[in-house]
């Protein structure tokens, strides 16, 4: 499976344009297509935007451990791709607006100014050029004001038109007079029915579900699944999966059953490696230098095993006085019942038996300290480090090496043995500890004459005490198994590095397993249920427009469904919603679904392509015109709003 790195937005700081552009002149109009999430600026008759920014605007905070006495300076206000780590300023991050309504428009005057100094601007107290800029669908009269009094009063420009990008974006790909518009927006969705040329106002439908949602979603999804990487998987990063491995599922439910199978998810699963801090790999040494630093490393383990060995047999030695004085104690009469609760004894019988056990393991410990190779000289180690790369007479080097690695195995399957006893005793509801709990029973039944041992507490206090491990040859096997790595090493090509396979086993622990989410996430814009919204699914919502209107009407608008919108570029939308269409419409009904070419700029290049026909000159609204008509005043025309005059009071009725 191809593990692929986390990709980070990469985002690079727009530079001044040249101004005046002399394809352009300086009739030329600024168009803007005003986003919720992404800002895409620029002139008329150009193929692509100047300017494509996130409609984000970041002032970080004033630093309060500053002194008083300091001057005060303004911060520093980052807009769009100025904003080079967009994470480390989440907190700080503000936007004009309210899902998709403007409503902050001291945002929206920086973000104006931000435009208009990137496009290269520099005439004074004004922009001497006609404005087209998009707005969303039914945006109300007052947000409207607000607009053409900014534009008006602020930049004194000379004419504005307002225009609907997912009518933009329909006229841009020429789709002809009637069709179904499916706009997914970053924080909605419209079904837009188109009779005619003209929107019908009244069926025209929202989701408050987009591309927003789906990143959040997908980035709490990851973040419940993989909680030791909370700070790693970033709202950044999660868009950047989404629309990379994103897909919306044909079937959902059957989908859901592949991935269940561990076959579809090994062959289906996306592997995204995090950063992680990897220990720098050490210089590359000789064969003889690997050889004398493996000697070396044998010889500091054997004596650091000698001094271990010191000192336990030192306190062995201590302990076995201080039993030795308590049995003199008690030879002569007196009492010891302290002494014995001290070293957890039960009773004379027991200190003696403990008396035999620490005086055998002394003698054990001072066998071994004066057997040659351990209290040897540095010549009789020397001796022994290069006899240990040579094999026995009687075998070969391939049957030495096959022994070896035999060998090594057992050692590390004893260890675990013996690791996951001692984790089974001291948990009081394995089968380990309710054997050794019979036996003590057992035990108790036979001196004391009772059956109720171990339905205690304090009985449960006594085992624990009595379990303990007695010294083992843990120095030994740590010995040995230096050995036959040094060996392994020397012989075996295919032995691997335990530091190594280590350090494979950290980059595994800083991998996404990318599977179920990658439908789960997109769903959502069908089963909104699935975040908690009591809202319909774009399916159910398409089908309750479409009842809307007749039959004959009906059949106009199936054979012109166009997809436009961020959400329209993740794989599978077409497909699922060709499913969805052939489900909710009549037996052999025949519709037509297309994306639009460019999903995210085709509202820009359709507002660009707007501006050249005499319908653009006749929708301008002028200075005299705002100033006659108000700031809400909005001329219609095919790729726009429709203009609802505000109702004036009761009292402005009937003083008329």
């Amino acid at each position: 499976m191809e593990i692929s790195p986390i990709e980070d937005l990469k985002i690079i700081p727009d530079i001044v344009q040249p101004y005046p552009d002399p394809s352009v002149g300086r009739e030329g109009v600024i168009v803007i297509d005003n986003g919720s999430f992404n800002c895409r600026a620029g002139w008329m008759l150009k193929e692509k935007p100047a300017l494509v920014f996130r409609n984000i605007l970041a002032k970080p905070r004033k630093d309060r451990n500053k002194k008083d006495i300091e001057v005060a300076t303004v911060p520093v206000t980052q807009i769009g791709n100025d904003i080079v780590n967009i994470e480390a300023l989440r907190l700080q991050l503000r936007t004009q607006f309210d899902r998709n309504v403007v409503t902050h428009y001291n945002v929206q005057e920086q973000i104006f100014d931000y435009i208009f100094t990137k496009l290269g601007i520099n005439s004074e107290n004004s922009v001497p050029h006609k404005v087209m800029i998009t707005e969303c669908l039914f945006n109300p009269n007052y947000c409207r004001s607000l607009m053409s009094e900014l534009l008006f009063e602020c930049y004194d420009i000379p004419g504005l038109s307002y225009g609907v990008d997912s009518l933009l974006s329909f006229h841009s790909n020429q789709r002809g007079k009637s069709g179904l518009i499916i706009a997914t927006g970053y924080h909605t969705t419209h079904v837009v029915p188109v009779l005619n040329g003209r929107m019908v106002v009244e069926n025209i439908r929202r989701i408050n579900i987009g591309g927003s949602h789906m990143i959040a979603f997908l980035h709490r999804c990851l973040q419940l699944k993989y909680t030791f990487h909370l700070n790693a998987i970033t709202l950044s990063r999660s868009e950047v999966l989404l629309h990379k491995y994103g897909e919306f599922a044909y079937d959902y439910i059957e989908a859901l059953q592949n991935w269940a199978c561990l076959t579809y998810y090994d062959q289906n699963v996306k592997k995204i490696q995090l950063p992680y801090n990897q220990t720098t790999a050490a210089p590359a040494l000789t064969t003889e230098q690997k050889f004398e630093k493996k000697k070396e490393l044998s010889k500091r383990l054997a004596e650091i095993n000698a001094r271990r060995r010191e000192e336990r047999l030192a306190q062995d030695e201590e302990l076995l006085m201080q039993l030795q004085q308590l049995e003199e104690s008690a030879e002569d009469g007196e009492d010891i019942r302290d002494g014995l609760v001290e070293h957890s004894i039960k009773d004379v019988g027991e200190l003696k038996r403990m008396i035999a056990t620490v005086n055998a393991r002394i003698e054990k410990a001072r066998q071994k300290m004066n057997a040659p190779c351990a209290g040897g000289s540095q010549s009789q180690l020397q001796s022994d480090s290069d006899k240990l790369l040579q094999p026995p007479p009687n075998m070969s080097v391939v049957e030495w090496v096959e022994e070896t690695r035999r060998k090594r195995d057992a050692i590390i399957e004893k260890r675990q043995a013996r690791r996951q006893r001692k984790q089974d005793l001291a948990k009081r509801r394995t089968a380990a500890a309710q054997e050794r709990m019979r036996i003590i029973s057992h035990l108790a039944r036979k001196e004391k004459g009772s059956d109720d041992f171990g339905m205690r507490d304090e009985d449960w206090d006594v085992y624990k005490q009595i379990s303990r491990e007695e010294d083992s040859d843990n120095e030994n096997e740590s010995e040995r198994l230096v050995e036959y790595d040094i060996i392994l090493k020397q012989y075996d090509s295919t032995y691997e590095d335990p530091l190594l396979t280590m350090s494979g086993n950290a980059a595994e622990l800083y991998q996404l397993h990318v599977g179920v989410e990658r439908i789960r996430a997109p769903e959502i814009l069908f089963q909104p249920s699935i975040i908690g919204s009591y809202e319909a699914g774009l399916a159910e919502t398409i089908d309750f427009v479409l009842k809307l209107f007749p039959a004959e009407q009906r059949g106009c608008l199936v054979n012109n469904i166009f997809l436009t919108g961020g959400c329209a570029k993740i794989r599978g939308l077409k497909d699922r919603l060709s499913r969805e269409m052939r489900e909710m419409l009549p037996f052999e009904s025949r519709f037509e679904i297309e994306v639009a070419r460019e999903p995210v700029l085709d509202a820009w290049n359709g507002a660009s392509k707007f501006c050249l026909t005499e319908t653009f000159r006749q929708s301008l609204i002028t200075r005299p015109m705002y100033e006659e008509c108000g700031g809400e005043y909005l001329k219609e025309h095919v790729h726009g709003n429709v203009y609802f005059p505000t109702p004036k009071d009761c009292g402005d009725q009937l003083t008329g």
